[in-house]
């Protein structure tokens, strides 16, 4: 099992929102940029217009799973912003999974084809 390394500096998320490659869905945004490192590095954000910290919490952990889901397919040397956007709590597991694999591709940051 890999190591899951995480962003958690405000200078390293404001880099990637200043300097970064983004797209978005109704749900997610993505900010990606490379990192010089060896592996990738992942940072979530969900503001408290989401909802109470129990939602917030959720889809973090939903986000961080389909992450790690689908961390083999990506590139490495990445650092990955996950915005959650106000429609991410109303809507299942499966839709963040499409949206996910739909915006990783659409940046180029996927080494594998879908199956």
């Amino acid at each position: 099992m890999k190591r899951h390394f995480s962003l958690k500096q405000n200078r390293d998320f404001q880099r990637l929102y200043r300097k970064g490659k983004y797209a978005a869905t109704s749900t997610l945004v993505i900010y990606w940029r490379p990192n010089r490192l060896e592996h990738n590095r992942l940072g979530i954000t969900a503001s408290t217009k989401l909802g109470h910290a129990v939602m917030r919490n959720k889809l973090r952990r939903r986000i961080r799973e389909i992450y790690r889901h689908h961390e083999g397919e990506m590139k490495t040397g990445i650092d990955l912003v996950v915005v959650a956007r106000q429609q991410a709590p109303q809507v299942d597991y499966w839709k963040l999974d499409r949206d996910f694999r739909k915006l990783t591709k659409k940046l180029g940051i996927r080494t594998e084809t879908e199956q």
